[in-house]
């Protein structure tokens, strides 16, 4: 990875990926279910080693962040960050995707609107340089980000080290837990993927497609 630091004098960064929780329709805020969603996240975190809490501009990242760093007590800080927010990182051409729905996501992203495509892949590069690889110094930093699904996938994506246009295809599920590891001179490290175990049944299934929720 490009912000990868020598192993001496670098220690580990332990990234934990948040999917803002359930938003409501017109997407100003969380619905009930969404604010459950939120506590039992931070309720499941409190305690642990997270040390900030960063998040997206946007109302249902905020809010879910806002919600999870009242857990977390006022020792974290819980920060904006543009980096964070919603936006295309990267848009494939045109016969870039292999699989037969190619042609239609691509034109299914160049839909969206010009500002999260066009600042994208700025933002991208952005939080690819701030959230992620060894930090320096010799303690480990566990930070949270709250931010969209596009963004999750981005950084997945780096952490696997796929191809650019591989973001597309991952599904977070609201509230989930990833958490990705960084360590110098090592491959990173997905630790946790699109964990639900701190909630409910019935709060486990949102921001999954239809046909996936049981």
């Amino acid at each position: 990875m490009d912000n990868e630091l020598p192993a001496e004098g670098a220690a580990d960064r332990y990234l934990y990926l948040v999917r803002h929780a359930e938003a409501t329709p017109d997407e100003r805020g969380l619905t009930d279910a969404g604010r459950r969603q939120a506590a039992l996240l931070g309720e499941r975190l409190r305690g642990g080693p997270v040390s900030v809490v960063h998040h997206g501009p946007l109302v249902r990242a905020a809010e879910t962040a806002r919600i999870i760093g009242e857990r977390l007590g006022p020792a974290v800080p819980v920060r904006e960050a543009k980096a964070a927010g919603d936006y295309i990182p990267y848009l494939p051409a045109k016969g870039e995707i292999p699989a037969a729905s190619g042609d239609a996501t691509v034109e299914r992203l160049a839909g969206f609107p010009a500002r999260e495509r066009e600042d994208g892949p700025r933002l991208a590069r952005e939080a690819l340089a701030r959230f992620t690889g060894p930090v320096p110094g010799d303690a480990p930093r566990h930070e949270l980000v709250v931010t969209h699904n596009f963004l999750v996938g981005w950084i997945l994506r780096a952490a696997l080290d796929a191809p650019a246009w591989r973001w597309v295809g991952f599904q977070h599920a609201n509230a989930a837990l990833t958490v990705v590891r960084y360590a110098p001179g090592r491959p990173v490290s997905v630790l946790l993927y699109n964990d639900t175990g701190h909630l409910p049944a019935e709060l486990r299934w949102t921001g999954f497609p239809p046909e996936l929720r049981v």
